[in-house]
């Protein structure tokens, strides 16, 4: 079952923005469940971006992956990570017009446990990152 990811959807906005969040192991270690993706719709993609897209078969269901490669009739997507399942390897090439766009910050929520103050610290040094498109990834990716 392709895991992943509940969206806000983007309608009308004046901004081409919008939220995302991810459920679901499978782009771990890039992103967790929990985790806030602010998400650039109609954004260009590339080999390495972290995508958010339609699942191909259950077009209702938002789906967050990695691009690996663009292939006849579309992207071929992954998840960072391979035992989770619920990527291209399942169901092909997605077309290009059910990917939606492109995720550019990561927002990590404080864990309730994250009480000290070394750990609060730790938490807001890393909470907010870039999402940057990792080429060394889309190679490793295309070669399972």
């Amino acid at each position: 079952m392709p895991e992943l990811s509940q969206e806000t959807e983007h309608r009308g906005a004046l901004l081409p923005f919008g939220l995302a969040e991810v459920t679901g192991p499978s782009m771990v270690p890039t992103l967790y469940h929990g985790d806030q993706l602010v998400v650039q719709y109609g954004a260009r993609v590339r080999p390495g971006d972290v995508v958010v897209l339609r699942h191909p078969f259950q077009q209702d269901l938002l789906v967050v992956k990695r691009a690996a490669e663009r292939r006849e009739g579309g992207w071929w997507v992954l998840g960072d990570n391979p035992d989770a399942g619920g990527d291209s390897t399942d169901y092909g090439v997605v077309p290009e017009d059910l990917v939606l766009g492109r995720a550019r910050f990561r927002y990590r929520p404080r864990a309730a446990a994250q009480r000290s103050p070394f750990a609060v610290a730790r938490w807001a040094l890393s909470c907010a990152r870039p999402l940057f498109s990792d080429r060394s990834a889309s190679r490793r990716l295309r070669a399972r």
